[in-house]
């Protein structure tokens, strides 16, 4: 008889594009190829909201069988969590999926819209989520300040609060990148002395201006202001 696991995992196998797998397992290098299904996202979020809706005991089931072997299941696991309605439920299911998040891609789509209507509760989170040892945490953390944080819920401390992280991990350094690039498109004059004070790690410093650049959202006299400042 199959287990839960087993079934979602077979439904997960049946929405298989291998064409799709080649090309996903190109640009996130960090994860088995062999551990790749090859499912697009939006078909993936649905399914999650319909497994969610109508398979509640196996879709609870599935989110406390940690770890899961393929990176659709890891992804199936973040959308479930988007699906959940109560705040304290889905703080405590993304502080015990965090851990588990291997690569950039899971973490850059794990967005439960629910962190959205509880700024302040959620910001006590960043705080220490961004402090972890782990490289996705980290990341997971500057990620939400770069997508919730930059327009009315924008304070000037969370500039120095992603500022002050200091690490040698590729995909920490790169999303602090994007996160100063969106600050200067967003917040430009709160951002702008962090940039001119070369207060970024060298390959953080250049990143965030590459990227300011290649934004239609700046202008050209910005754009070339922001190139003489390179390092």
């Amino acid at each position: 008889m199959q287990t839960q696991i087993e079934t979602i995992q077979c439904k997960l196998l049946s929405m298989q594009d291998t064409a799709y797998r080649d090309f996903n397992a190109k640009l996130i290098p960090t994860v088995d190829p062999k551990l790749m299904i090859g499912i697009r996202t939006p078909l993936l979020r649905k399914f999650a909201k319909d497994l969610f809706k109508t398979e509640p005991k196996q879709s609870a089931a599935f989110m406390q069988t940690l770890p899961h072997r393929y990176f659709e299941e890891n992804n199936l696991h973040a959308f479930l969590i988007e699906n959940i309605k109560d705040f304290d439920t889905a703080i405590t299911e993304t502080e015990r999926f965090l851990p588990f998040i291997d690569n950039w891609a899971t973490c850059d789509t794990f967005a439960p819209p629910l962190f959205k209507k509880y700024p302040d509760e959620v910001y006590q989170k960043i705080l220490l989520w961004i402090r972890s040892p782990r490289t996705y945490t980290v990341r997971y953390a500057i990620g939400l300040l770069l997508s919730n944080y930059l327009d009315e819920r924008f304070k000037p401390e969370m500039l120095e609060l992603v500022a002050s992280v200091k690490s040698d991990e590729y995909y920490i350094n790169m999303m602090i990148a994007w996160y100063f690039s969106f600050a200067l498109i967003k917040q430009y004059d709160a951002a702008l002395p962090y940039i001119k004070k070369q207060t970024l790690a060298p390959f953080t410093h250049n990143k965030t201006i590459q990227k300011a650049i290649e934004s239609r959202r700046i202008s050209p006299e910005i754009k070339d202001y922001l190139r003489t400042l390179k390092v």
